[in-house]
């Protein structure tokens, strides 16, 4: 039902988007594009998905070592099950393939993934810091994005950084969280606390992490830049870099259908000083493309994974124990 009504929620941004920008407009942005710059930036999603493979390898731990190309079969997995679970379930659901496959144990398989996300998060908001300083107009939103961005960047540092600080979140989520959500919220905890103490024994593999996972949000800007050449538009690198991270902390909205309709709103509203609306409207179709192709190219994968875990249903809620 969650997803149904956030691809109605969707669809109907998306119907208002087009309506006001006339929807004849968006097609000759991609008659007129140029085909070279646009087969270079979606191919981007190759390189983009071996670095984030990588980085899974770099946060296993070092007594449970992943092969990198069974990394590559988790993210691509991901990739496809994050456009059917509601809340990018697909990556949390990579701890169920991880721990079916014995690489860890289930509590620990999640603490890691989420680390994983917390980090990614984290290192967009690196870039939302940079976009900020770089924005022009400081208006009333400006000041409320910085607000978000500033304590969504030090309650993540914090949560990455602090044992003690994790402690008081998880504390609260025991204390709160109704029913049987206390005991696996428990196990979660004692995970992310063992693995916290395997990313701070190693110091020098954490900074390999955080800048592996800076570079990776770098390049994912990068790609976004290339899509502004290949429709034939003129953005600055460094305006597409404040304002690339900007429109998708935008975009982060849970009621959408894989940020489709915020996102593409945001996009036309952060760009339209470099380009006309139904630009912007192609900008995010190319966006979409960015998480679409990835989940194709994992849809050979799927079919047996599902069928050794026993169906979908067990992936919609994966344990927390292990």
């Amino acid at each position: 039902m969650k997803r149904l009504i956030s691809i109605i929620v969707s669809v109907g941004i998306l119907a208002v988007l087009y309506w006001k920008i006339d929807f004849g407009k968006v097609v000759p942005v991609f008659t007129n594009c140029s085909l070279p710059w646009l087969a270079a930036s979606l191919l981007m999603v190759v390189p983009l998905t071996l670095l984030t493979a990588g980085r899974l390898c770099q946060l296993m731990p070092k007594a449970h070592p992943l092969p990198f190309l069974e990394s590559n079969r988790l993210i691509l997995l991901a990739s496809v099950l994050n456009l059917v679970l509601p809340s990018k379930m697909g990556d949390m659901a990579k701890s169920v393939f991880m721990a079916d496959r014995g690489h860890l144990r289930g509590s620990l398989a999640l603490a890691l993934v989420v680390f994983e996300k917390a980090c990614d998060m984290l290192s967009l908001l690196v870039w939302c810091v940079f976009g900020l300083m770089l924005y022009p107009d400081k208006d009333a939103m400006f000041w409320t994005m910085t607000a978000a961005v500033v304590a969504g960047f030090f309650g993540l540092a914090l949560l990455l950084g602090s044992t003690s600080f994790a402690k008081l979140c998880f504390g609260l989520g025991e204390r709160f969280a109704p029913g049987k959500m206390k005991a696996k919220i428990a196990t979660l905890h004692e995970s992310w606390i063992e693995m916290h103490g395997y990313f701070w024994e190693d110091k020098t593999k954490l900074a390999g992490i955080t800048a592996n996972s800076v570079f990776i949000w770098f390049l994912h800007l990068v790609q976004i830049w290339m899509f502004t050449i290949a429709i034939k538009t003129s953005v600055p690198f460094l305006a597409n870099l404040a304002l690339s991270p900007l429109a998708i902390l935008a975009g982060l909205m849970p009621l959408t259908f894989a940020w489709v309709g915020t996102r593409d709103a945001a996009l036309i509203f952060f760009y339209h000083p470099y380009m006309s609306e139904a630009a912007g409207a192609a900008l995010g179709v190319l966006c979409t493309l960015r998480y679409v192709l990835p989940a194709v190219m994992g849809l050979p994968f799927l079919g047996p994974a599902i069928s050794q875990l026993g169906g979908l249903q067990r992936l919609r809620k994966p344990k927390a124990g292990g």
